[in-house]
């Protein structure tokens, strides 16, 4: 596979857990930093950061296990495939595979609540963690209101029984990406034309279609058990919370109150972009996560 996009990067297929293979780019030398990407992207989305985290860090971008080019295992009924621990260990297998005990990770969106879960599930790994324009999950479901339902309606048409999302989002793929896409970004929002066509080309296919619905399937579910299970437990590692100022969760919720919930040393701010920060405002995006990286 050739990739458009982080020219430069090399381009490994390492083991995670329970059979799957996850596709990494990596490059650069330093301190390693994980970056995790969202729904319904897949790692390219990082295009525009990480080569310049790259300068500084050794920096790995991997497709989430359904995602990408990536395994997508078919899914169990208890939907445990695509819960964030499973995803979670996938990657810190990658990481100890490439020869990193320790790290850094930053997700995005889903790749957001997998970070979160690493860190509360491998608290020896995880030096310091970001979470990009989400709040927890636990936290959304509790807190469920008219603005949420309807803004990001999907994690309830999603996590509907197959194969009922599969077919619809199946009908046209590339139609119900742009309009994600476009829903959630600022207006004046613009993508890379060679991203787009890899969300597309990613998300056209069926299995991926069907494993980013078990992802919100694992989300009402066992997610929520896992998250239930150690509710008191605090993130204690260096958190950094950015969301866009645009975005329904800037306008619905305190996000930096949810995460000083659910973590001991949080910092972070609005940035001035919609739900995508990394390819919205990627300049302030690499700025924030630099500057959190060298703190003492």
């Amino acid at each position: 596979m050739t990739y458009l996009l982080l020219e430069g990067f090399e381009t490994l297929d390492i083991e995670g857990t329970d059979g799957v293979t996850i596709r990494t780019r990596k490059a650069g030398n330093g301190p390693p930093i994980l970056l995790l990407h969202g729904y319904p992207q897949c790692h390219v989305m990082w295009h525009l950061v990480a080569p310049k985290l790259a300068e500084n860090f050794t920096v790995i971008v991997p497709d989430l296990r359904g995602y990408g080019d990536s395994s997508k295992p078919t899914g169990a009924p208890n939907h445990s495939l695509y819960s964030k621990r499973a995803m979670a260990a996938d990657m810190v297998a990658v990481m100890s595979t490439l020869g990193f005990d320790t790290f850094s990770v930053f997700g995005h969106d889903r790749g957001g609540r997998v970070a979160h879960r690493m860190a509360l599930d491998h608290p020896e790994k995880v030096e310091r963690l970001g979470v990009l324009d989400i709040v927890p999950t636990h936290t959304l479901f509790a807190r469920t209101d008219k603005a949420f339902a309807l803004g990001y309606y999907h994690w309830f048409f999603l996590a509907q029984p197959a194969p009922l999302p599969e077919k619809m989002i199946g009908a046209d793929p590339e139609y119900y990406m742009a309009c994600k896409m476009g829903h959630w970004s600022s207006a004046d929002a613009v993508f890379d034309p060679a991203a787009m066509a890899e969300y597309v080309r990613c998300f056209s296919d069926p299995a991926t279609i069907h494993a980013s619905c078990e992802d919100y399937r694992a989300a009402v579910t066992i997610d929520l058990e896992h998250d239930e299970a150690d509710f008191d437990q605090k993130v204690t590692c260096p958190t950094l919370v950015l969301w866009g100022e645009a975005g329904l969760m800037h306008k619905t919720y305190d996000v930096l109150a949810t995460w000083q919930e659910k973590c001991k040393v949080v910092s972070g701010r609005a940035l001035p972009s919609g739900h995508f920060l990394p390819e919205e405002t990627p300049d302030e995006t690499w700025r924030e996560i630099n500057a959190f990286m060298k703190q003492v």
